[in-house]
């Protein structure tokens, strides 16, 4: 039995049974925004946009989804009265999808459905040990304060979070917004290593910063998870997101950064999430943007099945 309709992400036809290689989750939480609002219609507003992503990518030998199965799962609602409760049913409702080896791919929703993400992963056994997992953070802020307006669970502390709970190692990439704080963290904690805009576009030294980049995450080793906020983007790319910032990563270089990390060969991408999206209010420009990301992220995992597939014929 098949359905097709507007609620699918990329507008395919997708079973209704599994097992499924990809399962799009929508978390459409908002309770800590600080500045823009609208994060909430963010997860809709992207796979409303993704009906109109082209399905052919480079990568890929034939169109989305080439062979393998998608599913585009209800989305999460809870009317938890706290935050941290809300956060709880977060981690059950991701963990839940957590399930033969499908790929979970989170659409947000703030920033801060990363930590329920993590805690779904250590209790759901991805990874050996929280301290093997790697995350992979597009961001313009770092997200290490360890409170915003008076909360330790939002969206610009979720990093610090993260680390709390155990997670072994985060590589930053765009960050441009940050406080001193943040900077003497990134300084003295060894387990993050920050890639700041102003030094990868550093146009005095040409692209050897980039260059280098593009190294260190190709020798990624054990479990990744890529986070993506939106606001990672340069803001003219993404004018609605909560907090748009002037200076980030262009589409092609994201798609860069993305296809780079999956091609680890010695490291795996278990999942990923895209976050702080929030639909335009004049036109479809940050949510086409959103999709197009969520797309690559796809293409990427579908890649690698092939190749995976290949090696065991």
């Amino acid at each position: 039995m098949e359905e097709q309709g507007p609620s699918n992400f990329l507008g395919l036809e997708e079973s209704l049974s599994g097992p499924w290689d990809v399962i799009v989750l929508q978390i459409p939480l908002e309770l800590t925004s600080s500045y823009g609002e609208g994060t909430q219609l963010g997860p809709r507003a992207c796979i409303d946009a993704s009906s109109q992503v082209e399905l052919n990518d480079p990568i890929l030998d034939e169109d989305l989804p080439c062979g393998f199965n998608i599913h585009t799962a209800e989305p999460w609602s809870s009317n938890a009265p706290t935050l941290r409760e809300q956060l709880d049913s977060i981690r059950g409702y991701v963990g839940k999808w957590m399930i033969d080896g499908s790929f979970p791919l989170v659409l947000g929703g703030e920033h801060g459905i990363l930590l329920p993400i993590v805690e779904a992963i250590e209790e759901r056994k991805l990874v050996p040990n929280l301290s093997d997992l790697t995350i992979v953070q597009i961001d313009a802020h770092a997200d290490l304060r360890d409170e915003l307006n008076g909360e330790r669970f939002s969206h610009g502390t979720v990093i610090r979070r993260c680390l709390d709970l155990g997670v072994g190692r985060v590589i930053q990439i765009g960050v441009r917004a940050y406080s001193t704080e943040e900077e003497n963290i990134i300084r003295n904690d060894g387990r993050i290593q920050t890639w700041f805009a102003r030094d990868l576009f550093n146009f005095s030294r040409g692209t050897s910063n980039w260059q280098d980049l593009l190294v260190e995450i190709s020798e990624i080793e054990g479990p990744v998870w890529i986070t993506f906020d939106v606001d990672g983007l340069d803001g003219s790319i993404v004018p609605s997101t909560g907090t748009p910032v002037p200076g980030g990563l262009s589409h092609w270089g994201s798609v860069e950064i993305l296809e780079q990390v999956f091609s680890s060969v010695k490291g795996k991408v278990i999942g990923a999430d895209v976050n702080e999206i929030v639909p335009d209010r004049e036109g479809t420009l940050t949510q086409f943007s959103a999709a197009m990301i969520a797309a690559k992220i796809v293409a990427c995992h579908f890649s690698d099945l092939s190749i995976s597939k290949g090696e065991s014929l």
